[in-house]
């Protein structure tokens, strides 16, 4: 009796680590992360609230389980926001889904190096970089960097 629920606990093990072997397979291909739009929400004195909406493409046959947004916001040198947000959502096979985060800053503390940068009249550079925290079981981040540049002549009517 005992040799035989030895064997049935080893031939479970032994199939449950093939099957965690299959879940770290060779053809997992990275998801693609993208910033879609920035809305504004509020934009008070003290405290600015935005909307970022961050679209995630899954190219693989099984579904992508996220759990945490890390992210920050640079306008040059000036950190206007670093966040982290929970999320706990998932992206079905071959699919693709839309995650609104609100992201609150304020810029009241920047004045006065965002009046002169936007005074000089030279492009901004900006950067949003974040870390997406995949996985229930097997843990994967997702890095994304996105940078550009903002002309503040082309933002302000004449």
């Amino acid at each position: 009796m005992i040799q035989r629920a030895r064997l049935l606990l080893l031939g479970t093990l032994m199939a449950w680590l093939t099957g965690c072997a299959s879940w770290g397979s060779d053809d997992w291909r990275e998801p693609q992360v993208h910033l879609v739009e920035v809305e504004t929400v509020k934009a008070r004195l003290l405290q600015q609230e935005f909307v970022l909406h961050v679209q995630v493409d899954n190219p693989n046959d099984s579904r992508l389980f996220i759990r945490n947004l890390s992210y920050a916001v640079r306008l040059n040198d000036l950190l206007l926001v670093q966040d982290e947000e929970s999320l706990w959502r998932s992206v079905g096979g071959h699919a693709r889904r839309t995650f609104k985060i609100t992201a609150r800053t304020n810029l009241w503390q920047h004045l006065k190096p965002l009046a002169k940068l936007l005074k000089s009249g030279e492009p901004l550079h900006y950067t949003l970089q974040a870390e997406l925290a995949t996985g229930l079981i097997i843990h994967r981040d997702l890095h994304l960097s996105r940078s550009g540049e903002i002309i503040p002549g082309d933002h302000f009517p004449e």
